[in-house]
């Protein structure tokens, strides 16, 4: 008789290459930290760019986007209307800019992958409805992060972002924040599976859906990132074939990190404090397995 057995679903990781994961999410923490920190006025995305690629190798690592499917870049920087795939180049920053810098690092060849947002000037030089959408995603993030737990529902994960933004929406709205008058969470470009390679099954919407999805084991690695904009869902590739755009012109922000899952709770691999702080603001287990 034969017996027939179903791949799992979600590729797990053993504690060991989840600490090796961790090396690879640290040097996207750190590169990610430098770029912030050097995203001013007058500094060319290409300049961040050359930053970034001099850090993660000078850290023993390699970039996961540079020649990724002829990607040009180590990081992606996408500005204002621009929501994900940016490609750096010769455009200058100004004050007041929406800046989202998504990095990816490779150590040992394992993959980690995480994103932010930032207004270039500082929250002085953000329009209210820039900082809104910018915190507002980044909540969603945590918030999705959250709902992984071993046994869970994956798709749980979609269910928190939306519930987050709308709830932030109606908040935003009660304050009469200007230019906010809706929230769009984009549903072309989700999370993903990560470990050996970078984008791996399973996908991960931020959005509620019917199914529930496949259920999250124990040792699993997922990049959550919601990408959001103050106003329609639609987009448009420019003619580089990479960068994304919003349909409308609306701004758009970007936030992600790699997690894992463990039976004891999650590790956030691409967060300094390995995500201490922010899994504690939402009420979920921290796990680290080493730091």
């Amino acid at each position: 008789m034969s017996i027939f057995r179903r791949r799992p679903r979600i590729e797990t990781k053993t504690p060991e290459q989840l600490v090796a994961m961790r090396r690879a999410g640290r040097v996207v923490a750190d590169t990610l930290s430098l770029a912030r920190d050097s995203a001013v006025a007058g500094t060319s995305t290409g300049a961040l760019d050359a930053l970034a690629e001099e850090a993660i190798r000078g850290a023993g690592a390699t970039p996961s986007f540079l020649g990724y499917h002829g990607f040009t870049g180590s990081l992606c920087i996408s500005v204002n209307d621009e929501v994900v795939h940016g490609i750096p180049g010769e455009r200058v920053l100004v004050d007041g800019d929406l800046v989202s810098i998504d990095c990816g690092a490779i150590v040992e060849g394992w993959h980690g992958d995480a994103a932010l947002t930032l207004v270039v000037g500082g929250r002085d030089r953000g329009s209210a409805a820039d900082l809104a959408l910018m915190d507002d995603t980044e909540a969603s993030l945590w918030a999705g992060i959250a709902a992984l737990r071993p046994g869970g529902r994956l798709y749980a994960v979609g269910d928190a972002v939306e519930a987050s933004v709308d709830a932030a929406l109606e908040h935003r709205r009660q304050q009469g924040v200007p230019g906010v008058e809706v929230y769009g969470i984009l549903e072309d470009y989700t999370g993903h599976g990560i470990g050996r390679e970078m984008h791996m099954d399973p996908h991960v919407p931020n959005y509620g859906v019917t199914s529930s999805g496949p259920t999250v084991p124990s040792g699993a690695t997922l990049a959550i990132e919601p990408m959001v904009t103050l106003g329609s869902i639609e987009t448009r590739t420019l003619a580089d074939d990479w960068t994304v755009v919003t349909g409308d012109g609306s701004r758009a922000a970007h936030w992600e990190h790699t997690v894992a899952v463990t039976d004891d709770g999650l590790w956030v691999l691409t967060a300094t404090d390995g995500g201490e702080a922010g899994l504690a603001a939402v009420g979920a287990p921290w796990a680290p397995l080493a730091d």
